[in-house]
């Protein structure tokens, strides 16, 4: 079985006896290189952010919600307070 169309690369699903996620090994023969699994995640990292930005350039910036939660929160707390301490 594989991923759905338009999932990106298809990657097997289920168990298997020498596979894990996306096709990896779970038990690798050799250790592997800290020093270029950091880096790896430093440079998506980076596109990340670049990608971000190249978004909010375009127009395509959007608040989180978790800000928009926090200020509907307020406007109503102090609006209750307004009417419970007139």
């Amino acid at each position: 079985m594989t991923g759905t169309a338009g999932s990106g690369p298809a990657v097997p699903v289920g168990p298997g006896p020498t596979t894990g996620y996306a096709g990896r090994a779970m038990f690798p023969s050799e250790p592997r290189d800290r020093g270029s699994e950091r880096q790896n995640w430093v440079e998506r990292r980076r596109e990340k952010i670049r990608a971000e930005i190249e978004r909010n350039r375009r127009g395509e910036y959007t608040v989180p919600t978790w800000v928009l939660a926090l200020a509907l929160a307020l406007i109503v707390g102090a609006w209750a307070a307004l009417i419970i301490l007139a």
